[in-house]
């Protein structure tokens, strides 16, 4: 390796880069993470969805977070599935769009057909410049959604989302690694407000509840 170091400092470099940021992270955004699995839960509780849209990696993270929705986070919490769509998963509306248009309205298109008053949209962008999830956001706003921006250092955008979380680092890989973190843990306040022990008015919808 160049400079001297081995595959092993580089191992070891990355993921001690990686558990620091999570660290700062752990203290940056806690209140920012509490309040958007506070609007999610909201959402949810009224009979809204989530609707979840990124690029690349962010685009990975909005399916993978939808799936963790609608069907579950870990083996020990049994509950219902919770109505999550990743806007990045049909491919013949992201390319009839983006052919008969542009790329940047891709996402704010589903959210014009899908998005309802109620609804929160999840954008997800290290930089928080992708001009498709900005434009997606603005679509949610302007039919009365709330929207979450999930972004790093650069990208605050409370312009156009009503919570930004914004991990303190510059280093797409290690912001991604940090933005799954912080989606699991969202996934798991949204689900333990809804059918933990402290929600008795949700309690009774729980598999495990249900007589037979």
């Amino acid at each position: 390796m160049s400079g001297g170091r081995t595959v092993d400092d580089v191992i070891r470099e990355h993921f001690r880069r990686s558990a620091e940021l999570k660290l700062q992270a752990a203290q940056a955004c806690v209140a920012d993470i509490q309040r958007a699995a506070d609007l999610i839960a909201e959402a949810f509780k009224a009979g809204g969805k989530l609707l979840i849209c990124g690029n690349g990696g962010s685009a990975a993270d909005a399916q993978h977070m939808a799936a963790e929705f609608v069907s579950r986070l870990t083996v020990d919490f049994e509950r219902p599935g919770l109505p999550a769509l990743a806007l990045t998963t049909d491919t013949s509306i992201l390319t009839a769009y983006a052919n008969d248009f542009d790329f940047d309205g891709v996402f704010a298109r589903q959210v014009q057909a899908l998005g309802r008053n109620g609804d929160v949209l999840l954008g997800i962008s290290t930089s928080g410049s992708s001009r498709n999830v900005v434009q997606a956001a603005a679509a949610a706003r302007s039919v009365g959604m709330k929207v979450i921006m999930l972004v790093g250092r650069a990208g605050t955008r409370s312009d156009v989302a009503d919570v930004s979380i914004c991990i303190p680092s510059a280093t797409t890989a290690h912001i991604q690694e940090c933005h799954l973190a912080v989606e699991h843990v969202i996934c798991q306040l949204v689900e333990r407000q809804l059918f933990g022990a402290g929600a008795p008015h949700v309690a009774a919808t729980r598999p495990d509840s249900v007589g037979g």
